[in-house]
């Protein structure tokens, strides 16, 4: 699953392609993406434009130039986009005798670019030729409308957001609290800190010197400290760089984000340790495969 340096470069290479740009055809293959809503879908957005793209941890919102009423007492003004574990979004477009592709989300083949094809769930086609497919193998994700009381109960939902003036070290103390379950656990809590992954908790976690498998009640202030520290640093610096692509990802430019030259333990097992020189380890921690080095990191 893309995680939030992934999400954000997605989100800043479709802002560069659809935005203010006039959606003219919507097309829903699979009804479940759009939450069965098809008729209202394609109403709110056939002829509509969106005018910016946020994102609040994993989750996209594409923001609807005009808002649109499905009910009484509900207008749609975004729609909410999740790729979960295997979305992904596909943008073509044909400039003269060239297309013009770029992709982001689950790993991509060269079967993936024959579109639509079986993994297609959304088609946006906007008036100056550009296509936006939304894809899903095992159809987790979504696109659905939603009004600004919808946007404002979702993101209700997340916890403090790295990279913003929010997360400060208080609100980051909060987060953590006094409880039982391991830092790692903690950090991958999107109801607490937004946007943390599989790979940055235990990127992060190495950065701090700090076991991912420690209870939270055991971390010291300068543990803690440490931790809120790396959290910004190794997201910038991922972000910097593209992304993590290790097996499945690709950003939305139909590239490989090369943060993976910089990952320290993650995906990692049986290397040297960067920093000790110790060998980096891989166990099963609350049912993910967490890597450490059991030399550093204690």
């Amino acid at each position: 699953m893309p995680e939030l340096p992934e999400v954000e470069t997605i989100r800043n290479d479709l802002r560069r392609k659809v935005l203010n740009t006039k959606i003219v055809q919507v097309e829903i293959r699979k009804p479940k993406a759009v939450n069965f809503e098809n008729k209202l879908f394609i109403q709110a957005l056939r002829g509509n434009k969106f005018k910016e793209i946020d994102r609040r941890g994993k989750l996209m919102i594409f923001r609807l130039k005009n808002s649109f009423r499905v009910s009484k007492n509900r207008a749609a003004t975004s729609v909410l986009v999740h790729l979960k574990m295997t979305g992904q979004l596909i943008y073509e477009k044909k400039i003269k005798d060239k297309l013009e592709v770029i992709a982001g989300g689950h790993k991509l083949t060269e079967n993936d670019f024959c579109l639509p094809n079986k993994h297609t769930q959304v088609i946006l086609t906007f008036d100056d030729k550009g296509i936006l497919f939304f894809n899903d193998l095992r159809r987790f994700g979504y696109m659905k409308l939603a009004t600004d009381s919808d946007v404002e109960k979702v993101l209700s939902g997340f916890g403090i957001e790295p990279l913003t003036p929010n997360f400060t070290y208080k609100n980051f103390l909060a987060a953590l609290g006094k409880r039982k379950v391991t830092i790692k656990v903690a950090l991958l809590d999107q109801k607490k800190i937004a946007g943390i992954g599989n790979i940055y908790a235990d990127e992060v976690c190495f950065c701090a010197n700090v076991l991912p498998t420690r209870p939270v009640a055991s971390l010291t202030s300068i543990e803690k400290k440490k931790l809120f520290t790396c959290i910004p640093e190794i997201l910038k610096k991922a972000i910097k760089h593209r992304g993590t692509t290790f097996k499945d990802y690709l950003d939305s430019s139909g590239k490989k984000g090369n943060y993976t030259d910089f990952l320290q333990v993650f995906d990692r097992e049986g290397e040297k340790c960067p920093r000790c020189g110790g060998v980096v380890k891989k166990i099963k921690s609350n049912g993910r495969g967490t890597h450490f080095c059991p030399g550093c990191q204690k």
